[in-house]
């Protein structure tokens, strides 16, 4: 680590992955470790309120995720991604959905020069290996290999998927604060058999990872 880093806060979306991180040397030590709830709506507020409390220069979201191609990015490893998309929010389910951006909506208006317009999808900072490509957030995770096909192809580019990640970098853009997401690689999307499920090593290979990003002196944004 290095002395001077900017301060950090890393947030976990449960309990369940909060202590299987404590397992890790430095869990807690570098930066503060705090939970940010489950899903969109909590994670988005409570990464603001949890800002306003730690001030923090620059926030690291880690959990677990699934994958959408296994021989892409395995079960059991971890990445950072270049951007996070939200899925679910529009109209229609499954085939029908459509997203908020292709309605002519935008997640945050902005307001004025100082504050842009959000879409559907929001640039993280990657400076560290291996970076994936776009994570999706969903309001409900796919129960299906079927949700998890149609998901891809409405969303080209998604290589995993999670809950948090983009209430998360949302509430962190409104407040100008670089958010970095780092994932363990949990599972296959659509697999719903919990039991193969591989969560203390997909977390225990995401950790490494964001002890290098807290102990980073800068970051850059991905393009």
């Amino acid at each position: 680590m290095v002395s001077n880093a900017p301060r950090t806060l890393v947030l976990v979306p449960t309990e369940v992955e909060r202590q299987l991180l404590a397992r890790n040397r430095g869990f807690c030590i570098e930066a503060p470790c705090e939970l940010c709830g489950f899903g969109p709506v909590a994670a988005a507020a409570r990464t603001s309120s949890l800002m306003a409390q730690h001030e923090p220069e620059r926030v690291v979201l880690v959990g677990i995720a699934g994958t959408f191609d296994p021989s892409a990015l395995a079960v059991g490893t971890a990445a950072v991604f270049a951007r996070v998309a939200m899925h679910g929010i529009g109209i229609g389910t499954g085939a029908a959905f459509v997203p908020a951006g292709r309605l002519g909506f935008q997640q945050w208006p902005g307001e004025g020069e100082d504050d842009a317009a959000i879409g559907d999808e929001i640039a993280l900072a990657a400076p560290v290996p291996p970076v994936a490509g776009t994570l999706l957030s969903a309001c409900t995770a796919s129960a299906t290999s079927d949700d998890a096909r149609e998901r891809t192809e409405q969303w080209p580019g998604a290589v995993a998927e999670d809950m948090e990640g983009f209430g998360v970098a949302l509430a962190c853009r409104l407040a100008g604060v670089p958010v970095a997401v780092v994932r363990g690689i949990s599972n296959e999307v659509g697999d719903r058999r919990v039991d193969r499920w591989k969560i203390p090593t997909a977390l225990k290979a995401a950790w490494p990872i964001v002890g290098d990003l807290v102990g980073r002196a800068a970051w850059n944004m991905t393009p």
